[in-house]
């Protein structure tokens, strides 16, 4: 029946307004788990969207360029060519809605609550990568390899680039310049827009990116942006490093060096190849000679126009450097708000280093496991009156096996890290295992059978010193330890010294 105008017009109010109720029904539920409040935030995002796109054809009705809500209007009320009939009106309106119904006589009221129950256990379809693990982490090898094998770059490990990528203020001036380094920024920042709106789909990039806009456009103007200070001139130009007020002949400017003076020239945008005497005499030029009347051959290839004596390609080169700082400035913006993300993504890659490939799946069949198990059943409370030792399955042993085997009783080891063990068993366990022997290494003393049963740092150390004086390591040998010296100041021990004199030799 939602064939007239107004039909439609009063289905889409509908339809936002059980939007509306849905979305406040879905945010009253608080999610259990990480994939609970991502599929949440996509079911929220995807219903405002709805709204959106619907209110915008709500807008367009109102506002009846073509006068077809104004014209049915005029209908209902009877009004026609040749007057006004109310009756003829209403009779046609009840004939079309009985035609209707006879044509659809198995119409029935659609209820909605089952659709809308149905659409808020709704799981959206959201595609990570398998190093995303969900929105968990970042996923930067291919942007890693761009780094890497660019002019702009150096050879790091990955998790140093994690640290070092948003450091763009390191990077030289010039180098930021190339197609390279613009095409990787624009690939940066396009993964970071799309990570951040499939992890927060409730944030408004929009609105952040106008301020981050706004931010840009006053430091720019100050000269105040990271990496950029004092890039923007009068002109439009990049300053020369070198004052050439200060030098009168070529071979004066010689003496500045090879490398100041490609600096100088790469600045105006010309040549930098050539000797020092070809470089100094180039750069020589620009004294007397403004950039635009000077030679197209002087000037590097690509930032001179196809005019040989144009105006160089300085506002140009400003504007393009202009567009990636703007950039930068975003992807700066975008890992501030994803630095937890940035973080745990160091963290696991740190930690995957460490792991054998056994291990790593071993891994990762248990991450899917408790993604699977996690529910409102991890914060319920454990009764535990008796404050029994947990068992292997995180619930208190039983009450007759704490009986039986004394695991009442507890044993501290300082050579552990005062670590508690429970039970008589457990504590005569924990002699060979990893951690009272990596305690026994720190201590420089061997975990041996003659330590079993110490706890304390002190008597450990206390018998090892027994054990060395037992076994003579620090008794007084003078056959080896008195020394002896000859005339011509050699040092022997009183062994070696007693048989060279014997022999006759000293």
């Amino acid at each position: 029946m939602s064939s007239t105008l107004l039909e439609v017009t009063r289905g889409a109010h509908e339809e936002v307004e059980r939007l509306e109720r849905l979305i406040v029904k879905d945010l009253q539920n608080e999610p259990a788990t990480y994939k609970d409040r991502l599929y949440q935030s996509h079911r929220v995002r995807n219903m405002i969207d709805t709204i959106i796109s619907t209110t915008e054809k709500i807008v367009e009705i109102y506002e009846d360029k073509d006068s077809a809500r104004k014209d049915e209007i005029a209908a209902l009320g009877g009004q026609t060519a040749t007057g006004t009939n109310v009756f003829s009106a209403f009779y046609d309106r009840l004939k079309e809605i009985r035609e209707y119904h006879r044509k659809h006589p198995a119409a029935r009221v659609v209820d909605d609550s089952d659709e809308s129950e149905a659409l808020l256990k709704e799981e959206p379809l959201i595609e990570f990568s398998g190093e995303e693990a969900s929105g968990r982490y970042l996923d930067l090898h291919e942007l890693y390899h761009q780094f890497i094998n660019a002019k702009f770059g150096e050879p790091i490990e990955y998790s140093a680039y994690l640290d070092v990528f948003s450091q763009t203020d390191k990077i030289p001036r010039k180098m930021k310049m190339i197609r390279q380094y613009r095409e990787y920024m624009e690939s940066l920042v396009e993964y970071q827009i799309y990570f951040f709106q499939r992890t927060e789909p409730l944030q408004d990039l929009d609105r952040i990116f106008s301020k981050v806009v706004s931010e840009f456009e006053e430091d720019w103007a100050t000269g105040k942006v990271p990496g950029w200070e004092n890039d923007i001139q009068e002109n439009g130009h990049v300053p020369a490093l070198i004052d050439l007020d200060y030098y009168s002949t070529v071979e004066e400017l010689i003496e500045v060096g090879p490398e100041k003076l490609k600096e100088a020239l790469a600045a105006l945008g010309l040549k930098t190849g050539g000797t020092v005497q070809q470089r100094a005499e180039r750069l020589f030029l620009t004294k007397h000679t403004p950039l635009e009347m000077l030679d197209k051959k002087h000037f590097a290839k690509g930032l001179r126009g196809s005019d040989k004596n144009g105006p160089p390609a300085g506002p140009q080169q400003d504007e393009n450097s202009k567009e990636i700082a703007l950039m930068e400035a975003k992807m700066r913006r975008l890992c501030d708000l994803l630095a937890d993300v940035i973080a745990k993504t160091k963290d696991n890659v740190v930690k995957k280093q460490a792991l054998t490939y056994e291990e790593l799946e071993a891994e990762r069949g248990e991450e899917e496991i408790q993604e699977d198990t996690e529910s409102e059943d991890e914060e319920q409370q454990i009764y535990n009156p008796l404050k029994l030792p947990m068992g292997w399955d995180g619930k208190p042993i039983p009450y007759w096996l704490y009986k039986l085997h004394g695991l009442g009783q507890e044993f501290k080891c300082e050579i552990c890290g005062n670590y508690s063990y429970w039970g008589r068993r457990a504590f005569e366990r924990h002699f060979k295992e990893w951690r009272h022997q990596h305690g026994m290494r720190c201590l420089g003393i061997p975990n041996t059978k003659n330590f079993n049963e110490i706890t304390s740092i002190e008597e450990a150390k206390e018998l090892w010193k027994k054990i060395q004086e037992r076994q003579g390591l620090n008794k007084w040998r003078p056959d080896l330890e008195e020394e002896y010296e000859d005339k011509e100041g050699n040092i022997y021990n009183k062994k070696t010294y007693s048989d060279l004199q014997r022999q006759g030799l000293i």
